[in-house]
């Protein structure tokens, strides 16, 4: 970067960085968590990474308004402890958190405990280390750690999402912090998600998704029909938004030896889906009465209600580390749909 006049944001002088953190803390800029602070050169750095200039805008963020330019991300990305080359990554996710189909003002303010899942596939995936393996979407991974958390501090510090304030979530949960991993493309026996949408094996793909928490699929059963029965019985929760309304898209997180074995018996991913479609069902029995006439009408006592009205609905992805016998569900705030966006910039 260029001389100090390439960057607009205001400037504060403090003595020490002790100082300098205790004033972030106090101004409410950080997410609970110490920041590394964003200095010129820091951000400068971060900047250079998108390969865009400081001044483009990306859109306004929800519900405050504020403008998503790339300095703004660099900054948040500085202090969540980024390194330059995940700034296309963080880019992408945020022009895929504004279109539209997103809803991005709903899972802000919503009481819902919702936030956005950052799910990477192809080249950047790898060259970035994003972890796709064991415990991809815990701690222990920068690359992971730091791109969803500087996706949160925009969507606080920009897009003015503040507990009690902007974000009205009742509980909230720990994905709030970061929430992000790669699928394990090299395991997955089916095309990755990425291509299954239209994009090349080549292209790096950033999508979201609203998920509002993750329920665990212990199954160490060689039955493939008795693995995917407990793979659709584990979908259904009556008080969930997707079940509750029959909208939005869930996300089912195979690990590689459930995948393989589902594969192994025939099944291509869209196969699996109708599967799950067919057996992901609520008898009436379990249904609350407001949801019957939401989604219950002309059925009788004995039939059940689907979890979704289209197997589409349900996204299928491989992650996890080998010779597991837990994947994962994610179920999400009804009103929202995916989005994938491209990855450009100086990383593809």
């Amino acid at each position: 970067m260029g001389p100090q006049d390439t960057l607009s944001s205001p400037r504060i002088s403090v003595e020490t960085d002790d100082e300098g953190l205790e004033r972030f803390f106090n101004e409410g800029w950080t997410d609970g968590l110490p920041v590394v602070l964003p200095t010129q050169s820091r951000v400068e750095a971060m900047v250079a990474g998108s390969g865009l200039s400081a001044g483009e805008l990306v859109g306004q963020v929800p519900p405050g308004g504020g403008d998503a330019t790339i300095e703004k991300m660099a900054v948040n990305a500085v202090m969540a402890g980024c390194r330059p080359e995940y700034m296309p990554v963080i880019v992408a996710a945020i022009q895929a958190l504004l279109e539209p189909p997103f809803n991005l003002r709903a899972i802000q303010t919503t009481t819902n405990p919702t936030t956005p899942l950052v799910l990477v596939n192809g080249p950047a995936s790898r060259a970035l280390e994003i972890n796709s393996d064991y415990n991809c979407m815990g701690p222990g991974t920068r690359a992971n750690a730091t791109i969803g958390r500087a996706v949160r501090l925009v969507l606080v510090n920009v897009g003015g999402a503040v507990p009690g304030q902007g974000d009205k979530s009742t509980h909230g949960m720990p994905g709030k912090y970061t929430f992000c991993f790669a699928e394990n493309e090299a395991a997955s026996p089916w095309a990755p998600l990425h291509v299954e949408r239209g994009f090349s094996p080549e292209e790096s793909v950033v999508t979201v998704f609203s998920p509002q928490g993750t329920t665990n699929i212990n199954s160490g059963k060689r039955d493939v029909e008795e693995l995917i029965a407990i793979c659709a019985y584990s979908t259904v929760q009556v008080g969930s938004n997707n079940f509750m309304h029959g909208q939005g898209e869930a996300v089912m997180v195979l690990c590689p030896q459930h995948a393989t074995m589902i594969a192994e018996a025939g099944y291509s991913k869209a196969d699996f889906k109708r599967r799950l479609h067919e057996l992901a069902r609520a008898p009436m029995s379990m249904v609350p009465a407001s949801t019957r006439e939401r989604r219950g009408q002309g059925l009788g006592e004995s039939d059940s209600i689907p979890l979704f009205p289209n197997p589409d609905q349900f996204a299928v992805v491989v992650a996890g580390g080998p010779g597991g016998i837990h994947s994962a569900f994610l179920p999400t705030f009804a009103d929202c749909l995916s989005v994938s966006k491209p990855v450009l910039g100086p990383k593809r």
